[in-house]
């Protein structure tokens, strides 16, 4: 078992993988400045990189076959199916761990095996957790720098004997002897696996995002989510904003959206309301717990943001245009003849003579992207603009209000407050979406996606249902619920409510109705902004706001069927909270 090791446990751990991986060579990743630089020259050697005019930025192209999260090939490997759920994969761990070594068996010959020592939050955090990812990505190693913080600090803690989560990666192509590399390595067979009890993650074949990136979703939210459970605190797939009003006060919110639903473009919103002020602590992922003072606190456990580009304009996402102005690295976005990126959104017409993320020359007139649909950018979280000075406060910030948004081009209104933590949960469990070219699938199918959590919950969610509901006990001061949805549609198809900077007005009737300032109407389904209490105007109310009963209760309904799929372990006051909103609607 990885966690607890002393040094000589842990440098067995590595000389272990590296018996198994066979690498040309081992390099422990120091973590500097300067180590980060090196390898940033020797990924352009490689090919796997490009300079870019952008001060110190640099492009990479991945293989039309890696290019999003693999949920298909993600496995839970808990000792007991039962754990898992039905909203994982299983695999027997004995069996699993038989094929990976046979997978792992030789595939880092000809390479570099990096061992990345690594911490996931503010330092002396209660909540932060350290980490070690071996891989023979020098990519993979480039895109942890800005995400994690690397290095000598966080391998000093665990030499000293501190837990961590281990993870294992390979692109799963070795290099023989003379054999001439390719920019983007990678194997036509994928698989990442977690081992839950024994805190460890394997990944073979896919070198992108966060199918490679261990530390992000598979640590920060799989491995974490279990762990969670078990410490009575929460790791969720959450952006954290901090929000002052006009007098001075301020409150912070976590918000859950499906991956490609606007998170980070919430995160870094710009607040054009007179007096109003938005900062981010994080766009991506929230560890929180319940502190002495009865209080729900949440830290950001990543140092970097990994973004999706296309969509991304100095008209809608100012912030994240300034932030990416340098020291980024962009992955299939297209470039330039003046090398420099473009995404679909970025401006109102592609610029003439773009390279493509293939690498070719873009036919202006083909139904084709320039960039992929899930191109990405990655860049430390010092660059952010709106960076919150609480960012690494080791105590985390104080959660005011829980928000969860899904991509519905229907039913959902913008904003529903919930009655109460019960209502509240139900909202994050019955949250539904249509997909997104963040994950493998067809996009614009709508889908079940529970908290925003249905591909990254490391066990069953019946349980983890029942772990939200089991935190509101005591004296606890619960943060209020609130569902909100930009993406509700009229009868032509068209989008209703503009989104982007216009969802400072939905932030600032919560933040008013946290204050007592605002007034709202009791609806079947939850608490509605008052009409003459939200700055929207004529019959626009009406479509954002109206509430068709009919296809609510096919909803609840249908919800019904897919809660059944957890047994048992479906808490009894989820279905209780179910039947009480079905009578109201009727």
């Amino acid at each position: 078992m990885p966690s607890n090791k002393t040094d000589s446990a842990l440098a067995s751990y590595i000389e272990k993988i590296r018996e198994l991986t066979k690498p040309e060579s081992v390099v422990v990743f120091d973590g500097t400045p300067l180590a980060y630089q090196e390898l940033l020259k020797e990924l352009v050697l490689k090919k796997t990189l490009e300079p870019l005019s952008r001060e110190n930025s640099f492009l990479a192209r991945s293989t039309p076959d890696d290019v999003a999260r693999l949920e298909e090939v993600t496995f839970i490997c808990s000792k007991v199916r039962e754990e898992v759920g039905p909203n994982n994969r299983w695999q027997e761990p004995t069996k699993m761990k038989e094929e990976l070594y046979s997978r792992f068996n030789g595939c880092m010959q000809g390479r570099v095996m990096y061992v990345i020592p690594y911490r996931m939050g503010p330092k002396g955090s209660p909540l932060s957790k350290l980490g070690v990812e071996i891989t023979d990505s020098a990519y993979v190693v480039a895109n942890m720098y800005l995400m994690t913080t690397t290095g000598k600090e966080p391998l000093l803690a665990i030499e000293e004997g501190a837990p961590y989560v281990a993870g294992v990666h390979s692109v799963g192509r070795s290099l023989l002897s003379g054999e001439e590399d390719v920019p983007w390595p990678s194997n036509s067979y994928k698989v990442i696996a977690h081992f839950p009890e024994e805190r460890e993650i394997w990944s073979f074949g896919s070198g992108y995002g966060g199918n490679a990136l261990l530390g992000k979703k598979c640590f920060a939210l799989r491995i974490a989510s279990k762990m969670a459970e078990e410490e009575g605190s929460l790791a969720e797939h959450m952006l954290i904003i901090g929000i002052t009003n006009p007098k001075g006060k301020k409150r912070y919110f976590a918000a859950a959206f499906p991956s490609g639903c606007g998170k980070t473009n919430l995160a870094l919103l710009q607040m054009d309301l007179p007096g109003w002020k938005l900062e981010c602590v994080g766009d991506d992922i929230a560890w929180m717990w319940f502190k002495e003072d009865g209080r729900l606190y949440a830290i950001n456990p990543e140092q970097g943001f990994f973004g999706i580009a296309p969509g991304t304009s100095m008209a809608i996402s100012p912030h994240i245009m300034k932030m990416i102005e340098k020291d980024t690295l962009f992955t299939n976005v297209a470039e330039t003849k003046d090398k420099d990126v473009w995404w679909e959104g970025m401006t109102k017409e592609p610029p003439e003579d773009l390279i493509d993320w293939h690498g070719k020359r873009w036919d202006k007139s083909s139904k084709e992207a320039a960039a992929q649909p899930n191109a990405r950018f990655t860049v430390s979280k010092t660059r952010c603009p709106i960076l919150d000075p609480n960012s690494d406060n080791p105590h985390g910030v104080p959660i005011d209000a829980i928000l969860f948004g899904g991509r519905r081009s229907s039913l959902t209104p913008l904003v529903v407050e919930a009655r109460d933590w019960r209502g509240g949960v139900l909202m994050g469990a019955s949250l539904s979406s249509e997909k997104t070219a963040a994950a493998v699938g067809k996009v614009g199918e709508l889908r079940h996606d529970p908290f925003a959590m249905l591909p990254f919950c490391g066990y069953n969610m019946g349980d983890y249902f029942a772990h939200w509901l089991s935190l509101a006990k005591g004296s606890r001061i619960l943060p209020k619920i609130y569902s909100v949805n930009w993406f509700r549609k009229d009868e032509d198809g068209r989008f209703i409510w503009p989104g982007y900077k216009e969802n400072a007005k939905v932030l600032a009737w919560i933040f008013e109705r946290l204050e007592g300032e605002k007034e709202a109407i009791e609806t079947p389904i939850g608490l509605l902004p008052k009409k003459e209490a939200f700055p929207v105007e004529g019959s626009l109310y009406e479509k954002l706001f109206s509430i068709d009963k009919k296809a609510y209760l096919r909803e609840i309904a249908e919800l019904r069927e897919y809660f059944a799929i957890f047994g048992e372990r479906f808490p009894r006051e989820l279905e209780e909270e179910l039947t009480l909103m079905e009578k109201r609607l009727l």
